[in-house]
């Protein structure tokens, strides 16, 4: 087929497909508010590109993108931009939105879509994929700012508004019911209406899925899910780590014929698609209008894609369709191969929990340790926190390990405005906790006094510039340190 013709040249032109993608970006953006600032007509190559303009964070971005959403045109890309994909992990704010401009619904996110579909086939050539429906996992979305025709919410519910209505033959649920808010209800709906279909792959997010399965799993009264589905087989799947999940799914997918395919899709494009069944890490998108920049994250200066090395911790920086120039994205990438541009994600540039998609970083922690002390009388001296994952019955929680220089009279009391306080100050946890659907609520464990530093001190970490990991997506430290809790 064309497409894999073109995805050929990901193996030996990667430097050309993206110095033609950014030279695209530019001639694009030129005339726009940004583009005029920050000299883009004059630009000849990514030398001059980094000379003439910043890195940026959302925080330096934000007034632009909110003057967008008020409905003002040519400011960070061509046009009026109507589109805004919300999501959490600001400092700032409960949550930042990004642009989704109309190239770059469809030539990255939609071309994310298509590429991952081509590649499978082109990996299981026997696939009778379209043979049956997609199930397909969405979120909502609401008006934005009351401006006609402009919609915010997640970006896989602008993926479900704006796709081609004849993919709704193919696919489940029901658009109503993929774009509905209460998860509860939404969650009971998709099963019923998919349990009776020929579904042959599902895509979304492991935790949300799995929610899902499980729901259907009771309503059916059966044990595995070919037994529902007798012709799934793939899962493709992102959003957050497949790992923690992946012994579940297998317990529930017996049949020897399941795939799983990994895609690294976000709210602010699509980069990565796994190629091969056989290789964890993933192909990065060269020529999707998403220029790339790379940071080493031992030091030294901010390089472009043809100069990665391999083995090497980068946080990634991004120019896209969508509006967003030299763009720290927060995540981390180690490159397994330069011949094609292969790649794991090895992680955030900030301490985080991002296990069942809710982004929850350092500052949310802070705010809301410091919300519940001002309402206690608790004074906090240690504390770390990490995911307990969903167990069979698609349970999960956050569990807090507390090292207090002063106690609170009712540890209770302080977990429950602990948790009170992260959902106000974070969106996508705030949607996970909704009804205890996904996440329960947080756990709270009191350290005894000097665990932390006993910990430090067992680890030849005690002093100097070593810190206790304050948020981390795996349990290696919390284990650690709960049993020596003693």
């Amino acid at each position: 087929m064309p497409r894999m013709h073109e995805l050929e040249k990901h193996q030996t032109q990667g430097e050309q497909l993206q110095r033609r993608v950014l030279h695209h970006l530019l001639d694009s953006a030129k005339d726009t508010e940004y583009g005029r600032k920050h000299a883009f007509a004059t630009i000849k190559g990514y030398e001059d590109f980094i000379k003439y303009n910043p890195v940026n964070t959302y925080e330096e971005l934000k007034g632009q993108i909110d003057r967008m959403r008020h409905g003002e045109r040519n400011i960070l890309w061509p046009g009026r931009v109507k589109w805004y994909a919300k999501s959490s992990g600001t400092t700032n704010d409960k949550s930042k939105f990004i642009p989704v401009s109309d190239e770059g619904l469809q030539k990255i996110h939609y071309a994310g879509g298509y590429d991952s579909v081509a590649l499978y086939l082109r990996n299981n050539p026997h696939s009778r994929l379209f043979d049956g429906r997609a199930l397909i996992l969405g979120g909502s979305h609401a008006p934005n700012y009351n401006l006609p025709g402009s919609l915010v919410g997640d970006l896989s519910a602008i993926l479900i508004e704006n796709i081609n209505p004849l993919a709704n033959l193919v696919r489940v649920p029901k658009k109503q019911t993929a774009l509905l808010q209460d998860f509860e209800e939404k969650r009971e709906r998709i099963a019923r209406e998919a349990m009776t279909k020929n579904v042959t792959n599902i895509s979304g997010v492991p935790s949300w899925m799995l929610s899902v399965l499980n729901c259907m799993m009771e309503l059916t009264g059966k044990t595995h899910l070919e037994e529902v589905w007798p012709n799934l087989e793939v899962f493709f799947h992102g959003g957050v780590a497949f790992t923690p999940y992946r012994k579940q799914y297998e317990q529930l997918i017996t049949s020897p014929r399941m795939h799983y395919m990994e895609t690294y899709n976000a709210s602010e494009g699509f980069f990565g698609l796994q190629d091969d069944p056989a290789d964890k890490s993933m192909l990065l998108m060269l020529d999707y209008g998403v220029f790339y920049e790379f940071q080493p994250m031992d030091g030294g200066d901010i390089v472009p894609l043809w100069a990665v090395e391999k083995d090497k911790n980068y946080a990634m920086l991004i120019s896209t369709s969508c509006g967003l120039w030299r763009y720290m994205i927060g995540d981390t990438i180690r490159f397994t191969s330069t011949n094609p541009y292969k790649f794991v994600i090895s992680g955030r540039t900030k301490s985080f929990i991002n296990a069942f998609g809710e982004e929850l970083i350092v500052d949310n922690a802070e705010q809301g340790l410091a919300y519940a002390c001002e309402q206690t009388g608790a004074e906090v001296l240690e504390y770390t926190a990490a995911p307990v994952f969903m167990d069979a019955n698609a349970k999960c929680r956050h569990q807090w390990l507390i090292e207090f220089s002063r106690a609170p009279e009712d540890l209770q009391q302080f977990a429950t405005l602990l948790d009170q306080k992260l959902q106000e100050v974070n969106s996508d946890y705030e949607a996970k906790r909704y009804k205890d659907i996904t996440l329960q609520p947080l756990e709270l464990i009191q350290a005894r006094e000097g665990l932390f530093n006993d910990w430090l001190k067992q680890r030849g970490k005690l002093g100097g510039q070593h810190k206790v990991p304050r948020l981390s997506n795996t349990r290696e430290h919390i284990d650690q340190l709960i049993a020596l809790n003693k």
